[in-house]
């Protein structure tokens, strides 16, 4: 194909979430008048973060939501479409309307895909008969309607198998509203579960112990290897698939009167579908440089990519700058590399007013970013409470998407051609 007869930029963004916009800005923070263009088809960018406190009455839905118009950064090109293919071999994207777009880099932070479908009866009940979930920006005032309106009965809080985006996400959801409730004086009249599909709590053990402290405070029933499968939201019944310790399963059917779900969640199709996806689906890349695997021209991070570490705007914000460094290096305007250490953090908010914050890198490896006398992120703290709750919705509107790189600076690669 004549690359002369299709539009061809410099560097190709595929979606305009907080990893596509952080990696426009900083792109162009390290070299202004970059040839830059962001494809993405939604009208609205959410500050997704924020969910979880829209779910406990503490944001309203409308601060976590901006016109992604207002968000690109000035001098890039916004191409209002989808994508539905990859032509890797010809530097070109193919959109949703058979324009095809070239590139000279590519870089792929489209998100992961929200698969409600994938449980039984749950689209249909979604946003009434008690069913609710914070994954979605139009249900997190519903789970506060029910967290307030509910005086007695089963709740029920529920847990995919790994991978999701934030992994304390769905306990958060938890923890705020057994809070509610013990303030109003409904622990013992409101019984809360927390199924998980999983096997342990939270994946890094050293933020296990205090989390434990408040399952045990809030009373409340913890299981594991229980899987969400189907949901009857006129007869108020959850059916899991139990995981039993010999591997064998069996199907369990819970009463509610509250159901918080959080739906699996899987690579966008298009991705799913594309040499760029690994054997699960996901955009393979490697876990430090960010490049793919087979593609050297080609970028990925957030949500999309097969690394390890966890699934959050905080890691989105650290790999930005290591990936805008790393396409300067692949066009020649850079000469050393940067490396990406696997930084995830995920706030875990224990009670309104106190959160454990789990900051860690690959392997789980704890990471703090605070000095342990002032903030020990093992223990809940205020302190933390008003990072999440004042600190880091302006430094994500104002600094990360701005190209701001506060306590993100990437780390280069040592120089080895010296003697």
């Amino acid at each position: 194909m004549n690359s002369n007869t299709r539009p061809q930029h410099q560097v190709l963004i595929i979606g305009a979430g907080a990893a596509g916009i952080a990696t426009a800005s900083s792109l162009l923070a390290r070299a202004p008048g970059l040839d830059i263009a962001i494809i993405d088809p939604a009208d609205t960018h959410y500050y997704q973060p924020g969910w979880t406190l829209v779910g406990a009455g503490v944001f309203s839905p409308e601060s976590t939501a901006r016109p992604l118009a207002s968000l690109i950064p000035r001098g890039v090109q916004w191409i209002k479409a989808a994508v539905s293919a990859f032509e890797p071999e010809a530097n070109c994207v193919v959109l949703a309307d058979q324009r095809r777009i070239g590139y000279q880099q590519l870089v792929v932070c489209p998100g992961l895909k929200l698969n409600w479908g994938a449980i039984e009866g749950l689209e249909e009940t979604l946003g009434r008969n008690g069913v609710t979930s914070n994954y979605r920006y139009d249900l997190a005032p519903y789970t506060w309607k029910l967290v307030q309106e509910l005086k007695q009965g089963q709740a029920l809080f529920c847990q995919p198998p790994m991978p999701i985006k934030c992994a304390g996400a769905p306990q958060k959801a938890l923890y705020l509203s057994c809070d509610h409730w013990r303030k109003t004086g409904r622990q013992g009249q409101v019984k809360a579960s927390f199924l998980n599909a999983g096997a342990v709590l939270f994946g890094v053990p050293d933020y296990v112990p205090a989390l434990m402290e408040y399952i045990g405070k809030y009373a409340v029933d913890l299981q594991f290897g229980h899987n969400l499968v189907a949901v009857d939201g006129p007869a108020r019944q959850a059916t899991f698939a139990r995981t039993l310790a010999d591997g064998s399963r069996e199907t369990v059917v819970r009463p509610f009167d509250m159901l918080h779900v959080v739906p699996p969640q899987i690579a966008p199709d298009f991705i799913r579908n594309s040499p760029l996806a690994d054997a699960a689906g996901w955009v393979d890349v490697d876990p430090a440089s960010l490049r793919h695997r087979q593609f050297a021209n080609i970028h990925g991070l957030g949500d999309v990519t097969n690394t390890s570490n966890a699934k959050t705007a905080a890691a989105a914000r650290k790999q930005a700058p290591v990936v805008a460094n790393n396409v300067l290096v692949a066009l020649g305007r850079l000469a050393r590399p940067a490396v990406y250490d696997g930084y995830g953090s995920c706030p875990l908010t224990v009670e309104r007013g106190k959160i454990v914050l789990a900051e860690f890198t690959y392997g789980g490896k704890l990471a703090p970013t605070f000095a342990p006398w002032l903030l020990d992120g093992r223990r809940p703290t205020r302190l933390a409470w008003w990072l999440k709750e004042r600190l880091l919705p302006p430094l994500y509107w104002r600094g990360m998407l701005k190209g701001h790189e506060w306590l993100a600076r990437p780390t280069l690669q040592a120089d080895t051609s010296a003697p």
